[in-house]
């Protein structure tokens, strides 16, 4: 969308070519509106779920045309929302839940922002008003970048329609050190100067008159009673869970669930087979390399359910295959995002176009080794930080992380947890000094409380930073990169809330992770997927990236510390993750 953009012909120009951009998520239509008076044109690529007739093609407007809306997701409690306004005398022409946003609108305001569920990024235009809203959902799924400079608004679902469109084409020049601390562009960063993105549960306003925005909270933060018993808390999880994946089910299009293998995504495929009415579809991948492969697990479940099920063998040739396109898809840099495109792709071919997925479990109860290592830091605060300085010249790369506990900062702690490059590493790499390192880093970016290094710090960085920046942006850019999209049940606003009104200790046990999810399923879900070590969502790409002659090409990298890492790299003594950052910063 291009607002106060005065010359029509202009507007829809490059609108058009944003839409071309965004193409591979949005391949079933394309519509364009545009309003002369307010300078504003709305342009939208639709991947058809929910009412796949033409009644659902966008940009929408209610039968009056007092409002208009592009809109990227699912409303899940829609047909109640519907239900709700049709005694309010609303009408309807669709069976859409688009349709539904833009009635509830017109009835309660902005208050109707707080009574969506479900996954979305929309922008709303109040033409009586002369306002425009860019509207984001709670738990930041579905993602929406702007640009507002000289008194004009863009916005677009991804970066590189924005740049498509000429109309924010500046590197920030700061991107690559984030990149390399993080492993991934922290929100509300990107590569391009002043293209931010819009916080989760945020509205921003823009104001037509004015050609002037501000940026709010629609989220509501619910004063409930704690759940202090493991019963009351088992039970709650169970009936938020199956609510949650009932909500998920709605399509009119074909739908299905990834099956990794692991605890979240078996339970939620079990879950989905109960509630589904028509058979399931399930998309699994396997591996030659029997330290990856899960598929004994898989086949556990896959027996008790009916329903179509699609198992896909993925080799080292079909990673170096796919590798350019994935790197093409990803939008924004990330060392993330490659299974889910494998997995997305094939979800695409097997005629799918939504699934479920077991994001999200992990980062509510305690599923990572960050909800122990978190104690190290406590342990480590009591000491002189200048201590830590030594790390930058271990030469055992794992340790050289230890040198975050230099600095004191909330970022400097998850980055020790989470973190890629050290900033004496990022200083050598880039060639910068390592003052602006510190500076991009930790100049800003403070936490609304002191940090006890507690479970409760580690699932708010866990979420809020890994699962926010990595994690959630990465799962969407990929399954849209092949018109796929993927709902999180684990993230429904509902079942989240009742997560977090869970007393920590019952929440997060120290004794299993995720022992509460297990106990609360324990009469379907089979003891030999959750009694194991915990493996994730993993590809075997230490070995896969090792002989990929691009990536392993001492030439290919400037700096003499770049090429030492790829050295050590090929020897096994470093991570593929930083591999992979330096060849994308190439």
């Amino acid at each position: 969308m291009i607002s106060n953009f005065q010359d029509l012909s202009y507007r829809n120009t490059v609108v058009k070519c944003m839409c071309g951009a965004l193409q591979h998520g949005g391949p079933d239509d394309e519509g364009i509106f545009s309003d002369a008076e307010a300078g504003l044109t709305f342009g939208h690529r639709r991947l058809a779920i929910i009412d796949l007739s033409s009644s659902g093609h966008q940009p929408m407007s209610d039968s009056d045309q007092k409002a208009w809306i592009t809109f990227n997701g699912e409303i899940y409690n829609y047909l109640e929302l519907k239900e709700e306004l049709l005694k309010f005398g609303a009408r309807f022409n669709s069976s859409s839940d688009t349709e539904v946003i833009i009635a509830a609108y017109l009835q309660w305001g902005i208050a109707a922002f707080a009574k969506l569920r479900g996954i979305f990024a929309f922008a709303l235009y109040d033409k009586e008003k002369a306002l425009t809203y860019l509207v984001r959902d709670s738990s930041g799924i579905k993602p929406i970048y702007y640009y507002a400079e000289d008194g004009q608004l863009s916005f677009a679902s991804e970066v590189k329609a924005l740049k498509a469109g000429g109309v924010a084409a500046e590197t920030d020049p700061a991107w690559q050190i984030r990149f390399l601390a993080y492993g991934h562009i922290p929100e509300p960063y990107t590569t391009l100067k002043n293209v931010y993105s819009l916080p989760k549960g945020k509205f921003l306003c823009w104001n037509h008159r004015k050609a002037s925005y501000d940026i709010h909270s629609y989220h509501v933060i619910f004063n409930e009673s704690t759940i202090e018993d493991s019963i009351t808390a088992k039970e709650s999880i169970k009936k938020a869970l199956g609510l949650a994946v009932h909500r998920q089910l709605i399509a009119d299009a074909p739908i299905g669930v990834f099956l990794s293998g692991g605890i979240d995504s078996s339970l939620l495929t079990l879950l989905a087979e109960k509630e589904r009415k028509t058979k399931l579809k399930t998309i699994s991948i396997y591996f030659n390399e029997k330290t990856y492969d899960e598929s004994r697990y898989q086949n556990l479940v896959l027996k008790q359910i009916r329903g179509e099920k699609f198992s896909h063998l993925v080799k080292q040739n079909d990673f170096e295959d796919f590798l350019p396109r994935i790197i093409s898809d990803m939008d924004l840099p990330t060392t993330d995002g490659i299974n889910t495109w494998c997995i997305s792709k094939f979800a695409h071919d097997d005629g799918l176009k939504a699934v479920l997925s077991g994001l999200g479990a992990d980062e509510l109860f305690g599923g990572y080794p960050s909800f122990t290592r978190i104690n190290y830091i406590k342990t480590a605060r009591k000491y002189p930080s200048s201590l830590f300085k030594i790390a930058n010249y271990s030469a055992f790369d794992a340790y050289r992380k230890i040198a975050f506990l230099t600095y004191n900062h909330p970022i400097a702690d998850y980055l020790f947890l989470r973190g890629l490059y050290s900033p004496a590493d990022i200083s050598a790499i880039l060639d910068v000094d390592i003052t602006e390192v510190e500076d991009v880093l930790f100049a800003n970016r403070k936490l609304p409380y002191v940090l006890n290094y507690d479970t409760q710090d580690a699932a708010w960085f866990e979420i809020n930073l890994y699962m926010q920046n990595q994690l959630l942006r990465d799962t969407d850019v990929m399954g849209m990169s092949h018109g796929l999209e993927v709902r999180v049940p684990f993230l429904d606003e509902d079942f989240v809330r009742t997560a977090q009104r869970i007393k920590a200790a019952i929440r997060f046990d120290k004794s299993r992770p995720k022992k509460l999810l297990i106990d609360s399923f324990g009469d379907i879900l089979p003891e030999a997927i959750w009694n194991r070590t915990k493996m994730g969502f993993t590809f075997p790409l230490q070995d896969w990236m090792k002989e990929n002659k691009e990536i392993t090409n001492e030439s290919l990298y400037k700096r003499k510390r770049s090429r030492n890492i790829i050295k050590a790299f090929k020897n096994n003594s470093v991570h593929w993750s930083k591999a992979f950052a330096l060849f994308q910063i190439q």
